[in-house]
């Protein structure tokens, strides 16, 4: 497995090895000892584990946790194709605003490490793409908030040849900018408090 950090600091991409033969293909997306070779510590003990499946041009998010309490996210896609974001919405971080783009899939086997107070959208190129989340902690509706992936600030990467299909609250939802002045984006190290604490051994 091979992995690297993306300019987001604390968020990292996974590549594991493909096993193909004449039976099919055997992949493990997550393996503990590389983990903690990358992050620098184990992962975090699961909360849920969910999963999605979309249609070519559906784009989800940006979508972020109130932190506190905070969630950290391992996601991949075990079919189809995606194109994967992560944004950097916590205020004192040295890339808030920024985003980083990772496409997921079966063909390329990847994964995503997204640490606590990060924003994460995606994009499915294909038809029937699924994604995995593996969560450190469960779903509350109450704390789960999003922004506008048509930010012209944030200037996301949703391609030009596709129609974009989203859901009624993230069409809705507002600009970085609308949700830092309501007080609603998480703060860097208040995140990396919380990030640690999730694996205290």
């Amino acid at each position: 497995m091979i992995a690297r950090e993306l300019m987001i600091p604390g968020a990292f991409v996974f590549e594991p090895e493909a096993f193909p033969d004449h039976r099919g293909s055997f992949v493990s997306p997550l393996q503990a000892s590389e983990f903690v070779k990358a992050v620098g510590h184990p992962p975090f003990v699961l909360g849920q584990v969910s999963h999605s499946v979309s249609r070519r041009g559906v784009v989800r998010g940006p979508h972020f946790t109130r932190t506190p309490p905070g969630v950290a996210k391992y996601v991949y896609s075990p079919w189809g194709k995606v194109l994967d974001v992560v944004v950097d919405i916590r205020l004192g971080s040295p890339t808030f605003g920024h985003w980083e783009s990772v496409v997921l899939g079966s063909e390329s086997h990847c994964a995503v490490y997204l640490p606590v107070g990060v924003a994460h959208m995606f994009v499915a190129l294909t038809d029937d793409s699924v994604m995995n989340y593996l969560l450190s902690s469960e779903y509350v509706a109450g704390n789960e908030l999003a922004l506008s992936p048509f930010d012209p600030e944030l200037r996301l990467p949703v391609p030009d040849d596709i129609t974009p299909v989203l859901s009624e609250r993230d069409q809705r939802a507002p600009t970085l900018a609308e949700a830092q002045n309501a007080g609603l984006l998480p703060h860097y190290e208040t995140s990396m408090d919380i990030e640690a604490a999730l694996c205290p051994w």
